[in-house]
């Protein structure tokens, strides 16, 4: 595809160039096999390229009027606006992302890039008085410099653009490094996007690479004093780790293990449609996905018996085929992974309503009830397809099967009584809870991230300002200090 192989290349410094490892990334359709591109890696010497061409164009970038930025992400819009049929395309090529998920991958990235637009002008100094005599404190808001940016394949044209632009708006430059799985629509098509609007050489670079070529390069280069990564807790310790030796600060949106519960007095069909969504969008490749159902056991039957009809129903196949709700997993290794899970659970007593199978990349839809309290899938999260239904007996125990998990990321809570849902919700430690709603959700001005494992600090709205920027004291003494010597 024309569209793939004229974006499989490096972008540095304004150039489109061929990588100079010595070993390509293949890019592949998951559903069909088809080879979309083929990317030479950029090296460690091509990170540092890229850092360096950030760090020479951020500083006029920096200094330029803000209205003058925003400007740009408002090209940036409608570029994506003008080219939105295409970039549904490669969404469901690129990811196997049904034309369901790209719509509303493409929903989320136009309403982020319109709040970046607004952060461009968020930034505000203080006046802070002083206790000496004649002093004034002046406190600046300043960009951090540059920023490094690594996105995840599940949603990486919208998880890209959710650093990138924000990070571009406050005056900073980037250097960004999509998954492997997914080099384009997380990367070089994210610098298309960019190239297209305006956006002066060497602000944005995208390399796609692998930690196999370069090691620690990304984490451990001087230049960049922000990592922005999006990704599973265990390279998301790693990250952590490696930004406190060196001193950077690190945002950290990691995985999850969210429980959805559905209280006595719910409304059943409404929170059967909720949880079917909220563990099933996008093959359950999401980290806010609800991999545990947590069900009243006064409702449990009447639940499960709806619950495992409409998962019966989904329709598995295509993702390019706009009725087909269930797609392909990103790669074999993740197919594998979730059929292995299923038949090892159901091994160790529990009992399959929906036993999913696979197909390829394809994965059909597991519900498991009849877990063990202990089985180890209950504490994990799961990227697929494959529901975990839990009965408890009362609040308290909804609550604190809910708080089980080393995970603390979303969650919902389905009641006739929204107040007792809220009183609920504060009782569950996660960063983000709905009452009467599905587990997956983000907002552009509202704090996105997690508790536990689940990641560090948080996304959106004046959450950006506080990530992509800093603080700058400067006093001015109008009169005379008086010095003890």
């Amino acid at each position: 595809m024309s569209f793939f192989t004229d974006l499989a290349h490096q972008y540095i410094d304004g150039e489109w160039r061929p990588g100079k490892g010595s070993w390509d990334i293949i890019d592949f359709n998951p559903y069909s096999g088809e080879k979309l591109a083929s990317i030479t890696v950029a090296t460690a010497e091509e990170v540092d390229g890229a850092y360096k061409s950030a760090e020479a164009a951020q500083r006029a970038w920096g200094d330029t009027n803000p209205y003058a930025r925003r400007q740009v992400l408002e090209r940036a819009l409608r570029v994506v606006e003008e080219r939105e049929p295409e970039i549904s395309d490669a969404i469901v090529a690129e990811l196997g992302g049904t034309r369901l998920k790209a719509a509303f991958e493409l929903h989320l990235a136009k309403e982020f890039l319109r709040e970046a637009i607004q952060l461009a002008l968020r930034p505000t100094g203080q006046i802070l008085p002083s206790p000496t005599e004649g002093k004034e404190n002046r406190v600046y808001r300043v960009p951090v410099g540059v920023v490094g940016v690594i996105s995840p394949f599940n949603f990486p044209f919208l998880l890209s653009l959710k650093s990138v632009a924000p990070a571009l708006a406050l005056g900073n430059a980037v250097v960004l490094k999509p998954h492997q799985n997914t080099p384009v629509c997380g990367g070089t098509l994210v610098a298309k996007v960019f190239e297209e609007a305006g956006l002066p050489a060497g602000l944005l670079n995208v390399v796609v690479t692998d930690i196999a070529e370069i090691g620690d390069a990304l984490l451990e280069h001087p230049i960049p004093q922000v990592i922005s990564f999006t990704g599973s807790d265990k390279v998301g310790r790693h990250v952590a780790t490696v930004c406190a030796a060196h001193l950077k600060r690190a945002v950290l949106e990691l995985g999850g293990n969210s429980a959805l519960i559905v209280l006595d007095d719910a409304d059943l069909d409404y929170a059967v449609d909720a949880a079917v969504f909220s563990r099933y969008v996008h093959q359950g490749q999401v980290c806010m996905a609800a991999n545990r159902i947590l069900v009243d056991r006064a409702v449990e039957k009447e639940f499960t018996e709806k619950f495992v009809a409409k998962v019966a129903s989904l329709r598995v196949g295509d993702p390019a085929d706009p009725q087909t709700v269930i797609g392909p997993l990103i790669n074999s290794s993740q197919a594998d992974a979730i059929s292995s899970l299923v038949d090892q659970a159901v091994e160790a007593g529990a009992t399959a309503l929906l036993h999913g199978r696979a197909d390829g990349n394809l994965v059909s839809p597991s519900v498991l009830t009849g877990l063990a309290a202990d089985s180890p899938v209950l504490s994990q999260e799961i990227f697929g397809p494959v529901a975990l239904l839990v009965p408890f007996d009362g609040e308290d125990e909804a609550v604190r099967i809910a708080n089980d998990t080393p995970y603390g990321l979303s969650g919902a809570v389905h009641t006739g009584d929204i107040e007792r849902g809220v009183r609920v919700g504060q009782r569950i430690h996660t960063g983000m809870i709905h009452i009467n709603d599905g587990t997956v959700h983000d907002e552009p001005i509202v704090p996105f991230g997690g508790e536990k494992s689940s990641g560090l600090g948080r996304l959106n709205g004046e959450s950006m300002v506080e990530a992509f920027t800093t603080q700058k004291w400067i006093s001015v003494q109008h009169g005379r200090s008086q010095f003890p010597f």
